[in-house]
């Protein structure tokens, strides 16, 4: 049986495509993802350090990162890096300021690098940030 070249032109580039979407899928490939509500933020965070339990969760509005605290007062700063989030506790070399309503943390990790982030109460994770150098 013969088929036309065509046809098995078809085949081949739909098994192709298959295989990129595949592949895509496995490597978790796709558009960055977002963080929607607290949860997603507390489950980035166990993700980044074990076993850090927020007590206070502030995300940007438009869910690329997130200020957590915890009961003993270190802060976990989450950010996107490609698909899927970094995160980092902040040290007494973070410092944090305010410009134009938002919150910029530098972590002092070159290769962290810094993060703005547009937050309900930038003041308050300003001073929550600038306290963790008085521990």
């Amino acid at each position: 049986m013969e088929f036309p070249p065509a046809l098995l032109q078809f085949v081949g580039s739909l098994a192709a495509i298959a295989a990129l979407a595949a592949l895509a899928w496995w490597l978790r490939l796709g558009p960055p993802r977002r963080l929607q509500n607290d949860d997603d933020a507390r489950r980035e965070a166990n993700d980044a350090v074990d076993g850090f339990e927020p007590v206070e969760v502030a995300l940007d509005r438009e869910g690329r990162a997130a200020l957590l605290r915890d009961a003993a007062g270190q802060i976990l700063l989450l950010r996107q890096h490609g698909t899927h989030f970094a995160g980092r506790v902040l040290t007494p070399a973070a410092s944090a300021t305010i410009d134009a309503g938002a919150v910029v943390v530098d972590t002092a990790e070159r290769r962290y690098g810094g993060v703005r982030l547009e937050l309900d109460q930038p003041s308050a994770w300003v001073q929550h940030i600038e306290s963790i150098k008085q521990h």
